[in-house]
Protein backbone atom coordinates (compact mmCIF):
# COMPACT_ATOMS: atom_id res chain seq x y z
CA UNK A 1 0.00 0.00 0.00
CA UNK A 2 1.28 3.44 -0.96
CA UNK A 3 2.32 5.76 1.83
CA UNK A 4 0.49 8.99 1.13
CA UNK A 5 2.21 10.81 3.98
CA UNK A 6 5.64 11.85 2.74
CA UNK A 7 8.58 12.31 5.11
CA UNK A 8 11.72 14.14 4.07
CA UNK A 9 14.75 13.94 6.35
CA UNK A 10 17.87 15.57 4.95
CA UNK A 11 21.12 13.95 6.07
CA UNK A 12 22.85 15.79 8.91
CA UNK A 13 19.91 18.07 9.77
CA UNK A 14 17.91 18.01 12.98
CA UNK A 15 14.52 18.37 11.31
CA UNK A 16 12.00 16.47 9.26
CA UNK A 17 9.39 17.72 6.84
CA UNK A 18 6.11 15.83 6.56
CA UNK A 19 3.52 16.50 3.86
CA UNK A 20 0.16 14.94 3.22
CA UNK A 21 -2.62 15.87 0.84
CA UNK A 22 -6.16 15.04 1.93
CA UNK A 23 -9.42 14.79 0.02
CA UNK A 24 -10.97 17.09 2.61
CA UNK A 25 -11.90 20.76 2.66
CA UNK A 26 -9.35 22.86 4.56
CA UNK A 27 -11.78 23.60 7.41
CA UNK A 28 -12.41 19.90 7.98
CA UNK A 29 -8.71 19.01 7.96
CA UNK A 30 -8.04 21.72 10.54
CA UNK A 31 -11.01 20.59 12.63
CA UNK A 32 -9.34 17.16 12.97
CA UNK A 33 -6.50 18.91 14.83
CA UNK A 34 -8.73 21.38 16.64
CA UNK A 35 -11.55 19.31 18.12
CA UNK A 36 -10.53 16.76 20.77
CA UNK A 37 -13.33 14.28 20.01
CA UNK A 38 -12.18 14.01 16.37
CA UNK A 39 -8.49 13.89 17.35
CA UNK A 40 -9.20 11.02 19.75
CA UNK A 41 -10.80 8.99 16.96
CA UNK A 42 -8.09 9.27 14.34
CA UNK A 43 -5.20 9.10 16.81
CA UNK A 44 -6.74 6.25 18.82
CA UNK A 45 -6.00 8.08 22.03
CA UNK A 46 -7.66 9.74 25.02
CA UNK A 47 -7.40 13.51 25.36
CA UNK A 48 -6.63 14.61 28.92
CA UNK A 49 -6.22 18.33 28.27
CA UNK A 50 -7.01 20.37 25.14
CA UNK A 51 -6.54 24.16 25.10
CA UNK A 52 -6.20 25.16 21.47
CA UNK A 53 -5.14 28.77 21.85
CA UNK A 54 -1.96 30.78 22.16
CA UNK A 55 -0.24 29.79 25.43
CA UNK A 56 -2.62 26.83 25.74
CA UNK A 57 -1.54 23.26 26.30
CA UNK A 58 -2.56 19.72 25.55
CA UNK A 59 -2.03 16.21 26.87
CA UNK A 60 -3.17 12.79 25.69
CA UNK A 61 -2.52 9.14 26.43
CA UNK A 62 -2.92 5.86 24.62
CA UNK A 63 -3.80 2.63 26.40
CA UNK A 64 -3.59 -1.03 25.46
CA UNK A 65 -5.11 -3.81 27.59
CA UNK A 66 -6.12 -1.22 30.22
CA UNK A 67 -2.50 -0.08 30.57
CA UNK A 68 -1.20 3.35 29.50
CA UNK A 69 1.50 2.73 26.88
CA UNK A 70 2.07 6.26 25.57
CA UNK A 71 1.64 9.77 26.98
CA UNK A 72 2.39 13.06 25.27
CA UNK A 73 1.93 16.73 26.04
CA UNK A 74 2.93 20.14 24.85
CA UNK A 75 2.40 23.88 24.80
CA UNK A 76 0.68 25.78 22.01
CA UNK A 77 2.66 28.83 20.93
CA UNK A 78 0.56 29.90 17.95
CA UNK A 79 -2.95 28.91 16.93
CA UNK A 80 -4.47 30.45 13.82
CA UNK A 81 -7.62 28.58 12.71
CA UNK A 82 -7.42 26.95 9.26
CA UNK A 83 -3.86 28.22 8.87
CA UNK A 84 -1.28 27.08 11.42
CA UNK A 85 -0.42 25.64 14.80
CA UNK A 86 3.00 26.00 16.41
CA UNK A 87 3.53 23.77 19.42
CA UNK A 88 5.97 21.72 21.42
CA UNK A 89 5.61 17.95 21.63
CA UNK A 90 6.99 15.83 24.46
CA UNK A 91 6.71 12.07 24.81
CA UNK A 92 6.56 11.32 28.52
CA UNK A 93 8.75 8.58 30.00
CA UNK A 94 10.89 8.39 26.89
CA UNK A 95 14.49 9.30 26.08
CA UNK A 96 13.34 11.77 23.41
CA UNK A 97 13.71 15.47 24.23
CA UNK A 98 10.95 17.99 23.52
CA UNK A 99 10.54 18.83 19.84
CA UNK A 100 9.14 21.93 18.15
CA UNK A 101 6.37 21.42 15.58
CA UNK A 102 5.15 23.86 12.94
CA UNK A 103 1.89 22.68 11.35
CA UNK A 104 0.64 24.55 8.29
CA UNK A 105 -2.70 23.91 6.61
CA UNK A 106 -3.22 24.85 2.95
CA UNK A 107 -6.26 24.84 0.71
CA UNK A 108 -5.67 23.10 -2.63
CA UNK A 109 -9.24 23.11 -3.96
CA UNK A 110 -12.65 23.42 -2.30
CA UNK A 111 -12.49 19.68 -1.53
CA UNK A 112 -8.79 19.07 -0.96
CA UNK A 113 -6.12 20.42 1.35
CA UNK A 114 -2.55 19.86 2.45
CA UNK A 115 -0.89 19.48 5.83
CA UNK A 116 2.77 20.47 6.15
CA UNK A 117 4.60 19.59 9.35
CA UNK A 118 8.07 20.94 10.04
CA UNK A 119 9.48 19.24 13.14
CA UNK A 120 12.71 20.45 14.75
CA UNK A 121 14.59 18.14 17.10
CA UNK A 122 17.19 19.00 19.73
CA UNK A 123 19.83 17.09 17.78
CA UNK A 124 20.42 15.11 14.61
CA UNK A 125 20.83 12.03 16.82
CA UNK A 126 17.37 12.46 18.37
CA UNK A 127 15.81 12.86 14.95
CA UNK A 128 17.62 9.83 13.55
CA UNK A 129 16.65 7.72 16.57
CA UNK A 130 12.96 8.52 15.98
CA UNK A 131 13.28 7.71 12.27
CA UNK A 132 14.66 4.25 13.13
CA UNK A 133 11.36 3.47 14.83
CA UNK A 134 8.20 2.74 12.79
CA UNK A 135 7.45 6.48 12.86
CA UNK A 136 6.76 6.85 9.11
CA UNK A 137 4.41 3.88 9.08
CA UNK A 138 2.59 5.10 12.19
CA UNK A 139 1.99 8.64 10.97
CA UNK A 140 0.79 7.33 7.59
CA UNK A 141 -1.70 5.01 9.33
CA UNK A 142 -2.92 7.88 11.55
CA UNK A 143 -3.35 10.18 8.55
CA UNK A 144 -5.26 7.45 6.69
CA UNK A 145 -7.62 7.22 9.68
CA UNK A 146 -7.93 11.02 9.75
CA UNK A 147 -9.02 10.94 6.09
CA UNK A 148 -11.50 8.13 6.74
CA UNK A 149 -13.04 9.64 9.89
CA UNK A 150 -13.21 13.23 8.63
CA UNK A 151 -14.80 12.11 5.36
CA UNK A 152 -17.76 10.84 7.38
CA UNK A 153 -18.22 14.36 8.79
CA UNK A 154 -18.79 15.93 5.36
Amino acid sequence: MEKKTKIHAEEGKQEILITREFDLPLTLLFKAYEQPEIFEQWMGTKVLKWENRKHGSYAFETSHDNRVVFKANGTIHEFIPNEKITRTFEMEDSPFPVQLEYLSFEKITDNSSKLLMHIVFQSVGSRDQLLQMPFAQGINIAHNRLQEIATKLI
